[in-house]
C-alpha cells in the first residue's frame, strides 16, 4: 500500500512539479452540518503557517458565533494575518424572509471578497455561505465564475454553503459534500452554544 501512495506522490510530481505553489478552488457543500466548521479548520491551519487569510461569512452578521470569540483572541502575530468580513444581517436567510437589505449586505460583502481577490491581497480566501447566496439569487453565479477562473494561480479559494451550483462544482478542484446520516436536531435538541454557534 505505501508503495502505491509513494508511486501517487511521484506522479503528480510529474504532472505538476510545483503543485505546493499552486492555489485550488474548495467546496464544502451538502446538507449535512461542518461545512463552516471544516473551512475554519482549514483557516487555522493556514494561519499556523503564517498565510494571510480572509473570511467573509455571507448571511451570517452578529456576535453570537463562538468562532468569533476565539479569533478574537488569537495572538497579534496570527491575528494580524486574518481579516474577517460579516456579509449579512444577524439572521438565518431564506428564500421567504430575505429582503433588500440582506442583498444589500451580501453584495457588499461579494465585493470586498472581488477586490480581494483581484488584487492578490491572501493566500487563502473563505468565502461563507456563498452558495447560499448564489442559490438565492443576490449574487450571479456567472460574474462569481469568471472572477474564481481569473483568480491568482497560488491564491486558495473555499465556498461553503448549501446547494452548490452546479457551474460552481464544474470549476472547482476540491468538492465535499457533507450528507446527514443521523442528527440529535432530528430528537428535537436545538442549536447548542460552543457546538453549532
Amino acid at each position: 500500500m505505501t508503495e502505491k501512495i509513494n508511486k501517487n506522490f511521484k506522479n503528480a510530481d510529474l504532472i505538476n512539479p510545483n503543485w505546493e505553489q499552486h492555489g485550488y478552488i474548495q467546496i464544502y457543500t451538502g446538507n449535512g452540518k461542518g461545512k463552516t466548521t471544516a473551512s475554519l479548520g482549514l483557516a487555522m491551519r493556514a494561519l499556523g503557517r503564517k498565510w494571510k487569510v480572509l473570511i467573509i461569512m455571507f448571511t451570517k452578521g452578529g456576535d453570537n458565533y463562538g468562532e468569533l470569540a476565539s479569533f478574537k483572541n488569537l495572538s497579534e502575530e496570527i491575528s494580524n494575518n486574518l481579516v474577517i468580513e460579516q456579509a449579512g444581517l444577524d439572521r438565518i436567510v431564506y428564500a421567504a424572509n430575505k429582503s433588500d437589505d440582506d442583498e444589500k449586505e451580501i453584495k457588499k460583502g461579494w465585493q470586498i471578497a472581488k477586490k480581494a481577490i483581484e488584487n492578490d491581497e491572501y493566500q487563502l480566501i473563505i468565502l461563507d455561505e456563498i452558495n447560499i447566496a448564489i442559490d438565492l439569487k443576490i449574487l450571479d453565479i456567472d460574474e462569481v465564475i469568471k472572477v474564481l477562473q481569473n483568480k491568482p494561480k497560488d491564491m486558495e479559494i473555499v465556498l461553503t454553503g448549501r446547494n452548490a451550483h452546479p457551474k460552481a462544482i464544474e470549476i472547482a478542484h476540491l468538492v465535499s459534500e457533507i450528507k446527514p446520516v443521523k442528527h440529535y436536531w432530528n430528537t428535537g435538541v436545538v442549536a447548542r452554544k460552543g457546538i453549532e454557534y
